[in-house]
């Protein structure tokens, strides 16, 4: 982006001149995930909903295309910007607007991260129902953006579920504001879960109104090591029985996974002391002043151990086993770095066809390139399976072959090519290929009507033009 860009002015003009960023001020800004984030060569900052609009009514006018960015944490290429577009971060639209504690909702700004949310109302004894490694960076319109899942969304579901109203500025400027707080609203079309998941390609969140839960402390946490997945399910069933409330995660990590994010982490905290088995869970149950959660939980993992569904725990003892306990599940681009190559992908399925589906990837994988180990970890009880491929040749020029191996039976088992971190420009065509027949035609045509001129976050999901 050239420093004669004319859009330069009437950017600063709305936002402020140190609310644009171009030129060699490109160069000190973090791309996050994704190198070529920051390709448009020219971020804007805008400090209210009015700015977001006026910034979005000039691009416009001026037919370029905007690229919305939040903390930059998606794994799909979700952000990534190109010469000539406009990236708008939406980090200075970080404020908690309003707590309803009677009600449990949050009226709260796109920018503001899931780790500020969390602090703000668990001071009033509440939580956003919503928890993820990436707490930290992930900003709340992002985690709307891509309908994020993580930990605890077999107990509380998808970003789909905790969002109750939401603001969005369309493409040409127009701001769409329904923000009722209420969870009974039937009132037509349910407009807002237009843009939930969409990732910026119909327009850009602004502020939401959160569906917020109980605060729930842990009182327990354990790494269990299993003799596999028929025993998770078994164990698991018997959680969900005698824990229902309770049960707060339940994260899976496969031998490969475990062993390998205990090799990357060893200097910082050594290793666990659990025995060598094929599937790992990482469990934890919240506190309940009616029942000594500690010694309840481990009465269950003594009769577990003694049926052969668990074949070793660690159960932790103090803040700082459980800390090292949950590092090897939430650094999860620790495992894997031996190799000199790695792939990622995130799909899901119903629980009882993760052990057969795992089984048929690495058949299928040995028969396409032996060598190419698996490292399957994820959010167990949603069917969430994060897959790290490694080896110590290059996988990109296999890309499309792995990818296809990856993605062959996901269908027929019930299951999907993307699980919790979008499409983006890396699924594309993954999902030209595996989309249920007509949705792409339908979701073409909903893009034409509310994006005519392709200019919100062109290519992502789906092809531009549309």
């Amino acid at each position: 982006m050239s420093q004669t860009d004319p859009l330069l002015p009437a950017l600063a003009e709305l936002v402020g001149a140190d609310g644009v960023r171009s030129g060699e001020a490109i160069a000190l800004l973090d791309p996050g995930w994704h190198p070529d984030n920051l390709g448009a060569g020219l971020v804007v900052y805008p400090r209210s909903v009015e700015e977001v609009a006026a910034v979005v009514a000039l691009c416009h006018r001026s037919r370029r295309a905007v690229v919305p960015h939040g903390g930059l944490s998606g794994l799909a290429g979700g952000a990534v910007s190109r010469p000539g577009e406009v990236a708008l971060s939406l980090r200075r639209l970080d404020r908690v607007l309003a707590l309803d504690p009677a009600g449990a909702t949050l009226l709260v700004e796109a920018g503001a991260t899931l780790e500020a949310v969390q602090a703000a109302v668990a001071a009033h004894g509440l939580d956003p129902g919503i928890d993820l490694a990436a707490r930290g960076s992930a900003t709340i319109g992002g985690l709307i953006a891509t309908n994020a899942g993580g930990i605890r969304a077999f107990r509380h579901g998808t970003m789909r579920q905790r969002v109750l109203g939401l603001e969005t500025v369309l493409a040409d400027g127009t701001v769409y504001s329904d923000l009722a707080g209420v969870l009974k609203n039937n009132t037509g079309y349910d407009l807002k879960q237009l843009f939930i998941g969409a990732e910026g390609t119909l327009g850009i969140v602004t502020r939401a109104v959160l569906r917020l839960e109980p605060l729930q402390a842990p009182a327990a946490t354990a790494l269990l090591g299993l003799p596999g997945f028929d025993a998770a399910l078994a164990l698991c069933a018997r959680l969900r029985r005698e824990h229902p409330a309770r049960l707060l995660a339940v994260e899976l990590m496969e031998r490969g996974y475990f062993a390998s994010a205990e090799r990357a982490l060893a200097a910082h905290q050594g290793a666990v002391g659990i025995a060598d088995c094929p599937l790992y869970l990482l469990i934890e149950l919240a506190a309940d002043g009616a029942l000594d959660v500690p010694e309840a939980f481990a009465a269950l993992l003594g009769a577990a151990l003694d049926q052969g569904l668990v074949t070793d725990c660690v159960l932790a003892q103090s803040e700082t086993q459980r800390a090292a306990l949950w590092r090897l599940r939430e650094d999860s681009d620790a495992p894997g770095r031996e190799f000199a190559d790695r792939l990622h992908f995130d799909v899901s399925l119903p629980l009882a066809q993760i052990g057969p589906y795992l089984g048929r990837l690495r058949a299928g994988l040995d028969g396409l390139a032996p060598g190419i180990a698996v490292l399957a970890y994820g959010h167990f009880l949603d069917g969430n399976l994060h897959l790290t491929l490694g080896a110590d040749e290059p996988l990109v020029p296999r890309h499309e072959a792995v990818e296809a191996c990856v993605y062959a039976s996901l269908a027929g088992l019930g299951g999907s090519i993307s699980a919790e971190h979008g499409i983006g420009l890396d699924k594309k065509a993954a999902l030209a290929a595996h989309a249920p027949p007509g949705k792409l035609e339908l979701m073409r045509r909903i893009k034409r009507a509310l994006d005519p001129e392709a200019l919100m976050n062109p290519g992502k999901i789906l092809d531009t033009p549309v």
